[in-house]
């Protein structure tokens, strides 16, 4: 084992990487587009990333950093953002169906509590009444 020659020299320690927004843009992009076919996780592996990655880089992408980044140093072309604009539009109507479909889980879920509630409390009710009494001796 070498130690460092200076105090401030880090040795074999790897350099972290950097990574451009326009890579991050292209690399999400590209990920949401396999995700449906089930090829995600080799575009991560392809490039030695994480999920956590696309899930950062996601969500500074929804709050417009990333845009804003990607645009100083390169400009998106017109049609490359209609296009991030479509796969946005379409993420959240399968998102707003999919939470249609459990609201709609939901509301039938709570319909049905009530009606067995309402017949747990009949039953009670009607055992309360034939119930034989018993005398004291």
């Amino acid at each position: 084992m070498t130690l460092p020659s200076t105090p401030g020299d880090q040795g074999g320690r790897p350099k972290r990487r950097s990574f451009t927004a326009e890579y991050k843009l292209r690399i999400v992009a590209e990920y949401e587009a396999a995700k449906a076919s089930g090829e995600g996780a080799a575009i991560l592996r392809r490039e030695g990333l994480y999920h956590s990655h696309i899930l950062e880089w996601r969500a500074a992408r929804d709050a417009g950093a990333l845009t804003a980044l990607g645009t100083r140093k390169s400009p998106v072309s017109e049609s490359r953002r209609r296009s991030g604009e479509a796969t946005e539009v379409e993420r959240l109507r399968r998102r707003n169906e999919r939470l249609e479909a459990d609201l709609a889980r939901t509301k039938t879920a709570l319909e049905i509590m009530g009606k067995a509630h309402a017949l747990l409390e009949t039953l009670s009710e009607s055992a309360d009444s034939t119930a034989p009494r018993r005398r004291g001796r």
